[in-house]
């Protein structure tokens, strides 16, 4: 076990804490060296502290591989380019990118302010394309590299969140165009949805926010009970930080461009974004197209057994 990633090199961000810590962890018990990103930042991303990344690299170095902290802000495209030179200059190499660093800055739409819509986009969606943008240079020229991005199911849509859903859905992307890019260099780049147990997920301020939304008939009580029995199934992060070292070793070396969920019982795949269903015609010699004609045929053609996930209220 303690060999499968002998010799190879990871940057880990957000790794003083929380998921990007178990992962750090999970890369040095098989055998990467690691070095340990994080600011140390408060869950909104303000303030500092380099503590927890010192703490992370202590118990990497306790595992008998190399490791190093580096403290920088993953938005900063200069700070990030020298941040991967450092993987490089302490361990010779770049071989694995865990994008995991995160912030949250939760408000309903009508009430978030620019602030908070910028700086998440910031250090989720940018910081992630920072990263990857700079490893990409030294894995194309090794031709190798193992890039892990952290998504969330909130892509999917959420309430309260708009800037955490928006910048998890643009992980996704990247990650898929990543993928068609530098495959062909020996490159992968995949994603995954943690349901974990850390201080961006539970909490009193957590539970109480989903409370008020249900109460204000944002959210269903049959949904707010789905959401609770996934947080219920969240787990520590160690629990299934080993699948993203699978995922980083050469046993994952034909994956790619995949989108994975993860958490202590459930490991799984989402589909890649297909066309359901469409209703086509010949556009050389069709006229545009009709209201009349789409009113009739959307409904009883592509939109069958379709329900609105959030119905207007009187």
């Amino acid at each position: 076990m303690g060999e499968r990633l002998g010799g190879r090199s990871a940057l880990v961000t957000g790794a003083g804490r929380g998921i990007g810590k178990a992962v750090a962890l999970a890369l040095a018990r098989v055998g990467a060296n690691v070095l340990v990103c994080d600011l140390g930042v408060a869950m909104d991303g303000t303030g500092s502290d380099q503590g927890p990344a010192d703490d992370t690299v202590s118990e990497c170095r306790k595992l008998g591989v190399k490791a190093a902290a580096y403290y920088a802000d993953v938005s900063d495209f200069k700070a990030t380019e020298q941040m991967v030179k450092a993987c490089v200059s302490n361990f010779g190499r770049i071989d694995i990118l865990c994008n995991i660093a995160g912030i949250l800055r939760p408000k309903m739409i009508f009430n978030m302010s620019e602030e908070d819509w910028d700086r998440v986009q910031a250090v989720h969606l940018k910081g992630t394309w920072n990263l990857c943008r700079h490893a990409c240079v030294a894995m194309r020229q090794q031709r190798y590299g193992r890039i892990v991005n952290c998504t969330s199911e909130a892509y999917a849509g959420t309430v309260g969140h708009t800037n955490y859903a928006a910048a998890k859905g643009g992980i996704v992307s990247l990650t898929y165009a990543i993928a068609r890019e530098m495959g062909r260099y020996g490159v992968t780049c995949n994603a995954f949805a943690p349901r974990a147990r850390t201080r961006l997920s539970v909490g009193d301020d957590q539970d109480q926010g989903l409370q008020k939304r249900m109460e204000a008939g944002l959210i269903s009580e049959e949904r707010l009970q789905g959401m609770e029995e996934t947080r219920r199934e969240g787990a520590d992060p160690e629990h299934f930080a080993p699948f993203v070292a699978y995922l980083a070793s050469d046993a994952a070396a034909d994956v790619n461009g995949c989108v994975f969920v993860a958490s202590r019982a459930t490991i799984g795949v989402w589909n890649h974004p297909t066309i359901m269903r469409k209703f086509t015609r010949d556009w050389e010699i069709e006229e545009p197209w009709n209201i009349a004609e789409l009113e009739k045929r959307v409904p009883a053609e592509l939109l069958v057994d379709y329900v609105n996930p959030a119905p207007a209220k009187d």
